[in-house]
């Protein structure tokens, strides 16, 4: 018995119907990928609130966590590592200090410069939500096998090294 066709496979069916002349093909890929990123977000986004964190809280804990003893970066470096403009980074380190999980200190290398560092309470919020995280990410991937995970993986990075020299060169 097939499978009964997703909402994107409808979606495609409809344009093909209204549009006849168009590839519409790219859309299996592209609809499905973007289906799978928002399902993908609701459930990551719902561990690390299990911590108390948001999406971009968890990307700085991590990012500090990352860097290996003392656990710290500046929040240039930060910025770099989460995507984020320094603005927005500004306001999570302000949020995450005000939580007791980073601290800021200045630079001993740069006079003008800051430095935000993971506190003991910070490291233990970043290590069990990391821990809580894979297993969610583990689960989220059982729905394949390790072998088409890994066939996933290839083709992902290659198309995503694609992307991102197209977007350098724009």
């Amino acid at each position: 018995m097939g499978q009964a066709p997703d909402r994107v496979a409808r979606i495609q069916a409809e344009w093909a119907r209204e549009r006849p002349e168009l590839d519409v093909s790219p859309q299996g890929v592209i609809g499905r990928l973007h289906r799978i990123g928002a399902i993908l977000t609701d459930e990551l986004t719902t561990v690390y609130g299990e911590h108390g964190l948001g999406e971009g809280d968890f990307d700085v804990l991590a990012a500090l966590r990352r860097a290996g003893a003392p656990f710290e970066r500046a929040p240039g470096e930060l910025a770099e590592h989460t995507m984020v403009t320094t603005g927005a980074m500004t306001k999570r380190i302000d949020r995450l200090e005000r939580a007791g999980l980073v601290t800021r200190r200045p630079s001993e290398h740069d006079g003008r410069g800051r430095v935000v560092a993971l506190t003991e309470r910070g490291r233990v919020v970043i290590d069990r939500a990391f821990t809580d995280h894979m297993r969610n990410e583990r689960r989220l991937l059982d729905g394949v096998s390790p072998t088409e995970a890994a066939q996933l993986e290839l083709l992902l990075t290659k198309w995503l090294g694609v992307l991102e020299d197209w977007s350098r060169e724009s």
